[in-house]
């Protein structure tokens, strides 16, 4: 599967694009702050029907338009073509569609078209709090499994529930265990095999984590990632009885998969205190290799794979290696950004690779042609 073609309109600081687009790898080329990531951000918007980077979809209107669109024709393993659009107005709410059929649920076309990012902000996976973690395995489980999406928004809305019984409790100074109970249930139902689903991902990823991490850094450290969990010492049931306490005055929700967390090491010590800035940066594009990894024997399909900025702290040794590794057959569409266009062009024209280059300015995107 690839991106055949991508039209924007006012998405961010691009007016107007129309490219044909190589199914190999593209590459986008300019000054910081010209535009190039926004390219980036826009395909993953057509896979996961958000930015990678915004918290909300009118941010990313052009300043002073009314709307956004974003239109990808894609060429799947099966020869169909699909086109899917994301239009946003001002005046209403975000439209996505599939072939102009408007989806019922955004969750419905997750894992329609899979995609990994890799990005310079992807650091906050070791120094960003646990949040942003529990957030990367999900986002990357859910792509393949539907069961566990559908139990992950179960989940939320049960906690979001049970969290305002809570406030409504201490507010008016009354207390109901039964009526607490009924969200008790619905937590206990999608929590637990949330947390089996993550235990066997992990068992699964970390062996083909540490083996890209090997590929990319080119060290012999030892790396892992463990997952972290309460619910893999005790019961669910038990630990919200044992919180009940605590929650009732706090009028929070203290306990469960919303709390876990992934624990990164290197030679046995914690990668946010004791890595490097390179080490970190091998540390994270392992991670999201492996990612695309796991997806594809998962779906079936090459993911396409979005690498921006990603050579910095990288010696020209890793960058080339990096290179020469998505280029291979293992891997399908790939899309690069840098600032240096002579070390694109290097590594280009030391490929028999079918790829393409582009020159972005100030949102304005032209072939490359020299």
């Amino acid at each position: 599967m690839y991106l055949r073609e991508l039209k924007l309109n006012n998405f961010k600081n691009c007016q107007s694009a129309d490219l044909s687009l190589s199914e190999k790898i593209n590459c986008f080329v300019g000054l910081n702050a010209a535009g190039k990531t926004n390219i980036l951000d826009s395909i993953y918007y057509l896979a996961f029907c958000k930015s990678y980077f915004s918290l909300t979809d009118k941010q990313n209107i052009k300043h002073g338009e009314d709307f956004f669109a974003i239109h990808g024709d894609f060429h799947f393993d099966n020869d169909e073509l699909h086109t899917i659009s994301c239009v946003q107005k001002n005046a209403s709410k975000k439209s996505f569609r599939c072939d102009k059929k408007e989806y019922e649920r955004l969750a419905d076309h997750i894992g329609k078209i899979p995609l990994v990012m890799i990005s310079p902000y992807d650091s906050d996976l070791i120094n960003g709090g646990s949040e942003l973690r529990r957030k990367f395995i999900d986002g990357v489980i859910s792509q393949f499994d539907a069961v566990y999406l559908n139990s992950l928004l179960n989940y939320n809305k049960a906690l979001q529930q049970r969290n305002k019984q809570l406030k409504f409790f201490l507010e008016n100074k009354i207390w109901d265990s039964n009526l607490l109970e009924i969200w008790n249930h619905q937590l206990i139902q999608n929590a637990v095999p949330i947390n089996e689903k993550r235990r066997s991902f992990l068992e699964e990823f970390v062996p083909v984590f540490q083996r890209y991490y090997e590929i990319v850094s080119g060290t012999k450290e030892k790396v892992s990632i463990s997952y972290i969990s309460a619910l893999n010492e005790k019961p669910y049931a038990e630990l919200l009885a044992e919180s009940m306490y605590h929650d009732r005055f706090s009028s929070y929700t203290n306990v469960g998969i919303h709390k876990d967390d992934l624990q990164l090491l290197i030679d046995g010590h914690p990668v946010k205190q004791f890595a490097s800035q390179g080490q970190q940066k091998s540390f994270v594009v392992a991670i999201k290799l492996a990612q695309f990894d796991f997806n594809y024997r998962k779906i079936g399909h090459k993911p396409i794979l979005l690498l921006d900025d990603i050579f910095d702290k990288l010696d020209d040794n890793r960058v080339e290696q990096l290179v020469k590794l998505v280029g291979d057959d293992h891997f399908g569409q790939v899309f690069i950004t840098d600032t240096q266009k002579y070390r694109i062009k290097l590594l280009m024209d030391n490929t028999t690779v079918n790829h393409k280059i582009f020159k972005v300015n100030q949102g304005v995107i032209t072939i490359d042609d020299e």
